[in-house]
């Protein structure tokens, strides 16, 4: 990380979306923290606010991301560094779904970071330095989950987009990586029924949830120099719970 990385990091008003943006922060970034709840942003950036600016969006809605490219080419230059955090879902059996449900889930989840990367890309391309991307899926997305069956799909979706923009982006230097978090001590967890969260605590190796700053870590590192020849990469921060291959 250097003076000169500006990252944009979506859902940074909460959880690991906030914990990304401070890590970014510490390491010399100047970050925009965007999110649909301003206030939560804002108070993100109180942290640090020499070095965090606080903006609004709604990720499923393409002309607010639109709006959100230009508010931060304006305000801080072309990010080299996209960090698509955003997520929200809610635990219930897939036959009780609804439409509205199962859009908003993929709106959110998978369309969000499908419209942020076709914001911000083309800046990064233009550039000619290269850049980073980070997608926030999840271990749901890898082995499934009941429960979160239409979320688990939108988050295989968010991996294979990974590997698909991987291919396409390598030609500039831009790496696109994802880290799938297994279950996370965040608002939306804390959201949970309690014999859910009780058992999953139990079914992870180290008896614990991550800390949010547990799954910054690897963002961070993606965003690196030292990730200058990773790309398309999978990772699981989930305490052993999945293994996945």
């Amino acid at each position: 990380m250097s003076d000169r990385t500006i990252a944009v990091v979506t859902g940074a008003g909460s959880g690991i979306g906030r914990a990304i943006t401070l890590a970014l922060a510490a390491g010399g970034a100047t970050v925009v923290a965007a999110d649909l709840d301003l206030d939560a942003a804002e108070r993100t950036a109180e942290k640090q606010a020499d070095r965090i600016l606080a903006m609004r969006v709604d990720i499923a809605d393409r002309a607010q991301v639109g709006a959100l490219r230009d508010q931060v080419h304006a305000a801080a230059g072309v990010p080299n560094v996209l960090v698509n955090a955003a997520g929200w879902d809610r635990t219930d059996k897939f036959l009780n779904a609804t439409p509205e449900f199962a859009q908003k889930v993929v709106a959110i989840n998978y369309l969000g970071p499908v419209h942020m990367c076709g914001a911000f890309l083309p800046g990064m391309v233009d550039s000619g330095s290269g850049g980073r991307v980070i997608n926030l899926a999840s271990d749901a997305g890898r082995v499934g989950s009941a429960g979160e069956t239409i979320y688990a799909g939108a988050k295989g979706g968010v991996i294979a987009l990974t590997k698909s923009l991987a291919r396409e982006m390598a030609r500039y230097s831009i790496t696109v990586n994802c880290v799938c978090p297994g279950p996370t001590d965040t608002p939306l967890f804390q959201a949970q029924a309690e014999g859910l969260k009780e058992a999953l605590i139990k079914a992870i190796p180290f008896r614990r949830l991550a800390r949010p700053e547990e799954v910054a870590a690897p963002v961070t590192f993606f965003a690196s120099p030292d990730a200058s020849f990773i790309t398309g990469q999978v990772l699981s921060v989930s305490g052993g719970l999945t293994m996945a291959g």
